[in-house]
Formats: structure tokens, sequence, C-alpha cells
């Protein structure tokens, strides 16, 4: 049985594990740096980790932190255990807001591209939503509709995609290409305080309802014999989920399997009860995503290499093996 304490210790030294695996990938990089002269703010150190490091490994965990939990929802919304973030096509949206702002300028208007990060959330929010209402007023089975019309919208604007690509000039791609293979830049401070507090707002909301999305695993007719109004469960839940997924995709670009194969590889060790699922796949995001962009600043180094390579190297045969498994129709419940 779990209960509250279990709970709260279980997340308290996840987080524990979480800020130690943080505070270590901050001291890693091009450039060595000593622990020991970090905190003294008179030396080239101190800049280093707590100007440029320590804002990017805290930005890689929020980024991590939101994908994750919302595959966990999507998964249980939609019972698909290989629905992630993306699969309602949010990276389309999302990329399709940036190439328009590039190519007609908007990007160039602000500092620090700040039009560009606002683009791409109205693009992936804006995408998302359609899906939803596609989904919703074209069949009875919403969860099926999604998916298809997730599909078709991906399709359709990754298509709007390449052709935009096709006719901008070479540098307006070139400022994009990192950003649609997904990259963890350092952000200014407020950036940070205001995408940390709409990420874990928002884990929270999504906490609420993780009982009843207990209770939708064991299907729509049991769910609605126990009293849980699947329609508004599911709406709330695609909601949150899709206003966080547009927060970090924004921020870091189109970064790929973060909410694929952490929620099914934290489900193998804690279970499928998503009270517990959705804050611990959260921090195991949050960790995954900041090991993954220390490796893609460090192992070409002077270069970086996006960290959606990284991500998508360890997800490709992952993911593979959840397609083989649920081809087999094995229940990814047990």
């Amino acid at each position: 049985m779990l209960t509250i304490r279990k709970l709260v210790f279980e997340v308290i030294i996840g987080l524990v594990i979480l800020a130690a695996v943080m505070l270590a990938c901050a001291m890693f990089g091009s450039q060595d740096i000593s622990f020991a002269d970090v905190f003294d703010a008179d030396t080239t150190d101190y800049q280093i980790f707590f100007k440029l490091r320590l804002p990017r490994v805290v930005l890689a965990g929020l980024v991590g932190a939101a994908l994750a939990g919302c595959g966990v929802i999507l998964q249980a919304i939609l019972r698909n255990p290989l629905a992630d973030p993306y699969i309602l096509g949010v990276s389309s949206g999302a990329g399709l807001g940036v190439m328009l702002a590039v190519i007609t300028g908007i990007g160039y208007n602000f500092l620090a591209g700040s039009a560009v990060t606002v683009c791409a959330f109205v693009g992936a929010l804006g995408t998302v939503w359609l899906v939803w209402i596609i989904g919703y007023f074209t069949s009875g089975t919403q969860t099926t509709s999604l998916l298809l019309a997730g599909v078709v919208v991906n399709a359709f604007f990754s298509a709007l995609i390449m052709f935009l690509t096709s006719i901008a000039q070479s540098h307006q791609v070139y400022s994009t290409i990192f950003w649609l293979m997904g990259n963890i830049t350092e952000k200014p401070s407020p950036v940070l305080y205001s995408a940390g507090f709409l990420i874990i707002a928002g884990i929270v909301l999504l906490f609420i309802v993780s009982q009843r999305l207990n209770l939708l695993a064991f299907g729509r007719k049991q769910a609605q014999s126990l009293g849980v109004n699947i329609t508004r469960v599911q709406f709330f839940a695609f909601a949150v989920s899709a206003f966080i997924t547009a927060v970090a995709v924004s921020l870091s670009g189109l970064i790929g399997f973060v909410g694929l194969i952490v929620p099914h590889a934290v489900r193998l060790i804690v279970g499928p009860d998503h009270r517990r699922l959705l804050p611990l796949s959260a921090i195991a995001g949050a960790g995954f995503l900041v090991i993954s962009d220390t490796i893609s600043r460090t192992i070409v180094a002077p270069s970086q290499l996006p960290v959606g390579v990284i991500t998508a190297i360890a997800g490709g045969p992952f993911f593979l093996i959840l397609l083989a498994r649920y081809s087999r129709k094995v229940s990814w419940y047990k």
C-alpha cells in the first residue's frame, strides 16, 4: 500500500539524488574548474559555474521533468505505451512557429531571440489544441481520434517546415537548425524562474488527478462505474500537459524520446501507480536530460552537439523494443 509518508520519502530521496547529479554535471565542461573556487566571487570559476553552467543545468532539469511528466500523462489518457509529448504534433507546431518567426524577421526584433521562443510556444500550444479539437469533434472514441489527428497534423506541419526551409536563406536555416534538433542554452534568471514555476505548478496539478488516471487504466466503462468523469479528467490532463510541453519546447527546441523512455524505465522500477510514477518520472527525466546535455557539451568539446541527438541515440533502440513488445500485445501495465 502506498502511503503519503512513503511517497514523500521516495520523492525526497529522488530530489537529493537529482541535486547531486546536477551539481556533478555543472562541474564538467570544456574548461576544468575547481570546486573550492566556485564560491569565490572574484574567480573565473565562479563566473563559469554560476553564470553559465548552473543555469544551463537547471534549464535541462526543468525541460526533462516537463517532458517525462507529460509522457506519463499522455500514455495514461491515450492508453498507448508509445505516446509521448510529440505524438500529438507539438514538435511540428513549435518548429513551424520558429520558421515563420525567422523567415519573417520577427526573431531579430528582440534581444536574445525572445520572439522565437514566444512563436515556438504559440505554435506548440496552438497545434495541440488543434489536434484536440479535431479529435474531439470527429470521433466518439477520443483516444484513437487524437492519435490519428496528431499524426496527420504533424505530417502536414512538417511539410510546411520543409517548404519554408527550402525557400529560406542559408543564414536563416543555420540559425534554426540547432533549435530543430533540440538544444539547451543558457537563459536569463527571470526566464528560469518563470519556466520553473509554470512547470512545477503544472506537475502538481497533474498529480492531483493521478488517482483518477489509475482508474482509467482499467478501461472507460470500469472508470465510469467508479464515478470518474472521463471527459473532464482527459480534458484537464491534456490541457495541463499541452501547456507544460509548450513551455518546455519553446525553451529547448525539439528534444525527443524523453517523454517515451523515462516513464517506461521508471514504471519498471516503481510500478504503474501514477501517484508514484508521475513525480518520480519527472525527477528521473530531469536527471536524464541533465546527463544527456552534459554529454552533448563535453563529448566533442569545445564544440557542442544538440542534446536532441544524444536523446535520440538513447531512445531509438528503446522505442524499437517497445514497438516490438506492443505489437505482440504484451501488457505494458504489468
